[in-house]
């Protein structure tokens, strides 16, 4: 028998729904993608309390489409790295 690799399956499902916040458990709003291919995961409160933290250690970031995450705009553009 020869094995195939196929893709798998594409979802509807949104990215972060059913994970947990990192700190406090709470549903999660925001993924931080740090250096090294480790992530962080955060619910909005503690999102926007470490927005300015997350920031400096942040390579991408992946957030909620009804949350607006206050370190979007402090977070630098493609085009700004």
């Amino acid at each position: 028998m020869t094995s195939t690799l196929t893709s798998p399956p594409e979802t509807d499902e949104r990215p972060l729904a059913g994970e947990r916040c990192d700190r406090c458990s709470a549903a999660a709003k925001l993924r931080i993608l740090l250096t090294g291919g480790d992530d962080l995961v955060f619910c909005g409160h503690h999102a926007n309390a470490y927005a300015e933290q997350l920031i400096p250690i942040a390579v991408d970031f992946m957030v909620e489409a009804e949350f607006d995450w206050r370190g979007s705009d402090l977070m630098p553009t493609a085009s700004e790295n």
